[in-house]
């Protein structure tokens, strides 16, 4: 994370200004400005979060019960949260050598149901995009651990019809807490902003002064000035930081290429360079090197692996069970048949892969450190 004066001087900025609440023409404003500019996209909110930001996303498709939407089993519990707070059931498919979705998977999980497909561009590993659009069905990008990452030359998160970004205090850059949506569709953009600040549409109106949506009972969302000013400039710092993380990535792996095998990737360019991903051929292997690096098997990840979405796999949706989309009777016969073992290739993915985070801010003894380490002993 690369925090400065520069975020300091903009939070005073706002604080002495005294306008703190997002209004129009304000920092937020400004902000959101400057997302649309660097990812190319006709419309961008701040919100409170990404999930915050899936949720309205797929609130504006039109999303609820009677509805499934594909998840990955290897993503925060958050993604799978965020499909049944729209009413709709969430449907686990398999991850491949990417660490991402599974697109023979996606396919054989696809029902007259399916209603939207959550590609997750988890650690900044892009998914493979080009498949997920041949399908023809909504796409919501989960690119919350994915800031300013690629596809092909495309910003990760605005390929499909919607995607969210996080800023989080582990996110890639940080306003402490945070989120975006970002779309190129009129019309999701504008149910998107009705529901994610509906308190507040109906008192600020103009907001809604060239929006056609009708209204309509929602959630509140909303981001305020002090977040926005400290997001607004590190993402002035965003593309420095992708640089030095893919060129530091870059010079381990090249160094450790002949010794290891790495995760696939669907576009090594615009990875964003968070993580170093090396593949095993088992379990006792990986853990054997973990030791040794002090790393991450993403198995161990809690929350970020289907076993461990207690609320998900115990089909406990909402607290009201007549608010509980397993419950609800327009979700019956859909496909939330959770077991612990339905997606096996995630789970032996995540148990023969060892992370090693990536610092934008290594030195050249950084690094050679790091390379040293993990080539002690050779390959395990």
């Amino acid at each position: 994370m690369r925090l400065g004066r520069e975020e300091i001087d903009a939070v005073a900025r706002v604080i002495q200004s005294g306008q703190l609440f997002k209004t129009m023409g304000t920092v937020t404003a400004d902000c959101e400005s400057l997302l649309r500019s660097m990812f190319d996209v006709n419309h961008a909110i701040l919100m409170t979060s990404g999930k915050a930001a899936i949720i309205s996303a797929l609130t504006a498709l039109g999303i609820g019960p009677g509805d499934e939407v594909i998840v990955p089993g290897y993503t925060y519990i958050a993604t799978a949260i965020a499909v049944t707070a729209v009413g709709a059931i969430p449907v686990i498919a398999e991850i491949d050598g990417t660490m991402t979705l599974d697109m023979e998977d996606v396919k054989r999980k696809i029902s007259r149901y399916t209603k939207a497909v959550i590609p997750v561009h988890i650690q900044g590993f892009p998914c493979d995009m080009d498949t997920l659009l041949a399908l023809g069905i909504p796409l919501v990008e989960d690119a919350c651990q994915a800031d300013g990452g690629s596809y092909k030359g495309r910003r990760l998160g605005t390929i499909g019809n919607a995607g969210a970004l996080s800023f989080n205090h582990f996110k890639i850059i940080s306003a402490g807490e945070g989120g975006a949506l970002l779309t190129s569709s009129r019309q999701i953009f504008e149910r998107a902003m009705i529901y994610h600040d509906s308190s507040a549409i109906a008192y600020f109106g103009n907001q809604l002064g060239d929006i056609s949506q009708p209204q309509f009972c929602g959630s509140e969302y909303r981001s305020n000035n002090i977040a926005a000013a400290i997001l607004q400039e590190q993402l002035k710092k965003l593309d420095g930081i992708l640089a030095d993380l893919r060129k530091n990535k870059k010079i381990v792996m090249d160094a450790l290429k002949d010794r290891f095998a790495f995760a696939s990737s669907h576009d090594p360019d615009g990875d964003c360079g968070t993580t170093l991903a090396f593949r095993f051929e088992t379990e006792r292997e990986a853990r054997a090197f973990n030791e040794r690096i002090n790393g991450t098997v993403p198995i161990d990840t809690g929350k970020h692996v289907y076993t461990n979405w207690t609320p998900v796999m115990d089909k406990r949706g909402a607290f009201h069970p007549e608010m509980d989309p397993f419950k609800m009777t327009a979700n019956r016969g859909l496909n939330h048949n959770y077991t612990i073992d339905m997606c096996p290739k995630t789970l032996d993915y995540l148990a023969r892969t060892v992370y090693m985070n990536v610092n934008p801010n290594w030195t050249e003894r950084d690094i050679a450190e790091k390379i040293k380490l993990c080539g002690k002993g050779g390959n395990i």
